[in-house]
């Protein structure tokens, strides 16, 4: 597998920041009342999954990169819940809410095999070893 040279190389990464551009475009609907509240949280939550994976990636030692991807995993499943929240107060479509969990799932997976490989020793400074 090919050494990544930013966190952008990620594919774990580049999901999770398209995540946030969908939840962003998805929450563009909410009530204005909702501003500083299920808006406000929801965003910041789907933003803290591509941050904490790019705040994790250059860490050296195995504990501080799987603690970064963990509090990733966790903003993900707030995520998870939030938009079963807005889909049942009809902020979205339910077809939004199948995207976004489709989404959720796949983002999940990459997380999930990430940390694996970290655990496994594969991983060195962002990169997958051979």
């Amino acid at each position: 597998m090919e050494a990544s040279k930013s966190f952008t190389d990620l594919k774990v990464w580049q999901a999770a920041h398209q995540f946030v551009l969908d939840v962003y475009r998805s929450a563009q609907g909410f009530p204005e009342v909702e501003r500083f509240g299920l808006y406000s949280q929801f965003t910041r939550a789907a933003v803290s999954i591509p941050a904490n994976i790019a705040e994790g990636y250059k860490r050296l030692g195995k504990a501080e990169k799987l603690r970064f991807f963990n509090i990733s995993q966790g903003s993900l499943e707030e995520c998870r819940y939030y938009i079963l929240l807005a889909k049942d107060l009809t902020y979205i479509s339910q077809e939004v809410y199948a995207y976004l969990s489709n989404e959720i799932e796949c983002i999940s997976r990459y997380l999930n095999s990430y940390c694996s490989s970290i655990r496994e020793d594969k991983v060195t400074n962002g990169n997958f070893n051979s």
